[in-house]
């Protein structure tokens, strides 16, 4: 209800670290209708010189903000404050990016004259805002989600609404009171944080124009399928990344790669390495290795420099890894390391040698630090292994051989295959998105912006 307060825990410690409004229905109709007349409005339309403006003002306040913004990452989201820092950097480039995709954002000429039909005639495009966004955004990348889903919003004029996850509401208020500091007037951009019921029903509202949402697979189908007639979305959820190692791979390099990717943010990330397929040979002597690099890990609280590895965000997702990982073991998987809890808020680095193929550990993605070894006989089998759950995102393989990277990426099911590097890698201008269950659209900074327009033609006839 309005004018109650939403406190922020530490996720390590469990203390309250601050607090934010929380906002009603009627305040959220109120900003959503100020949204659809600024939108429906084209004289109050914000010309992309101010937008660059606000942008490049934008970024200015957030580097002299740098260290408050990672501390405020690691308090509230459990992220290393080195990573945290990285996100940061992440998140003021972001911000150009959406500048820079900007000056090329626009239309074309469409050739009339190919047939006698359209001769006498020229044709352009224009590409326009699509209208209201609502973005509904995750806990695990607090300020940097954010910015990939406001920003180009703001980069290419459509007002927008803004819901982060309520474990880490700090970031993005943060980051919309730096936008108004900058200069972007009153409307374009809400935060709201509220109950479900009330997120449920401005998403669904007629008035939405573009739902951009990262989390669930369940809340975020279900919100899809009962989007408005008209509504346009993309949807960002998990998976559980494979990962194919050949005989030939480089041992030394790779193991820093996988355990990076595996256990970093405590494996709280949607594209994390979670199943490793090796030769049968050399699967236990690779998850040995795994094991001795997870164990050389600092497992504390975020805000530590010290820290490596933080704690899950909630203590039931601590009670939830054990749980999967009981199954996992009881089924005959091998600890190789960890598999234990570290109290209440964290979970120790594991590594699980052939856990069965029907665990959840091997089906589901367990957004925590565990990572399972497969040995293989037969790398086809192994590939259709890592093809056969319903949801696909990134994927990578270790080899030294061409054709077996070729191999890989022509077979793997997946939006992106890594060659020699961890599915976890991203940079914030490429294409990111999710296949089947995994998610709905494209991600990515400027395909971000591509869809949060509509191209427009003009047809003049000579």
């Amino acid at each position: 209800m309005a004018g109650d307060t939403l406190e922020v825990n530490n996720p390590y410690h469990l203390g309250v670290i601050g607090e934010v409004q929380t906002s009603d229905w009627a305040q959220a109709d109120a900003w959503l209708t100020r949204a659809r007349q600024l939108a429906d409005d084209r004289r109050a339309w914000l010309p992309a010189y101010e937008r660059l403006a606000i942008l490049d003002r934008t970024q200015a306040l957030m580097r002299d903000r740098f260290e408050e913004l990672a501390h405020q990452i690691a308090n509230e989201g459990g992220k290393p404050l080195t990573d945290a820092r990285v996100e940061v950097d992440r998140a003021i480039d972001g911000v150009g990016l959406c500048a820079r995709e900007l000056q090329h954002l626009g239309g074309g000429e469409v050739p009339m004259d190919l047939t006698q039909a359209g001769a006498g005639r020229m044709a352009f495009t224009v590409r326009e805002p699509i209208g209201p966004v609502v973005a509904v955004s995750a806990f695990n990348h607090p300020l940097n989600l954010i910015v990939h889903q406001v920003a180009p919003a703001v980069a290419v004029g459509c007002p927008v609404i803004v819901k982060p996850a309520d474990d880490t509401p700090l970031s993005a208020r943060s980051f919309v009171d730096i936008l108004t500091e900058a200069g972007l007037p009153p409307g374009w951009c809400e935060f709201i944080a509220c109950d479900l019921a009330t997120a449920e029903k401005l998403v669904t509202d007629s008035r939405v124009a573009f739902l951009s949402f990262i989390g669930s697979a369940k809340v975020g189908w279900m919100l899809r399928s009962k989007l408005s007639p008209g509504t346009r979305c993309a949807l960002e959820h998990g998976g559980a990344a494979p990962v194919l190692v050949d005989a030939s791979a480089d041992t030394e390099t790779m193991v820093p790669l996988l355990a990076k990717g595996g256990l970093y943010h405590a494996g709280q990330v949607c594209v994390s390495v979670q199943r490793i397929f090796a030769p049968k040979s050399q699967a236990k002597q690779l998850a040995e290795a795994l094991a001795a690099a997870a164990d050389k890990l600092v497992v504390g609280d975020a805000v530590k420099e010290e820290t490596e590895v933080g704690p899950l965000i909630r203590p039931r997702e601590v009670d939830r890894v054990e749980e999967w990982l009981t199954e996992a073991v009881d089924g005959g998987g091998q600890v190789i390391t960890g598999n234990r809890r570290l109290g209440d808020t964290s979970f120790a680095p594991t590594v699980v040698l052939d856990p069965p193929g029907d665990c959840r550990l091997s089906t589901m993605e367990i957004f925590g630090p565990a990572i399972a070894v497969y040995g293989y006989d037969d790398m086809d089998a192994a590939i259709a292994e890592a093809n056969r759950l319903p949801f696909a995102f990134q994927a990578s393989c270790f080899t030294k051989q061409l054709d077996v990277a070729m191999h890989c990426i022509n077979s793997l099911d997946a939006s992106a295959v890594m060659v020699n590097d961890h599915t976890a890698f991203r940079v914030d201008w490429m294409p990111f998105a999710g296949r089947r269950q995994s998610g709905y659209g494209v991600g990515g900074i400027g395909y971000t912006m591509h869809d949060m327009t509509q191209e427009k033609m003009a047809v003049i006839r000579l």
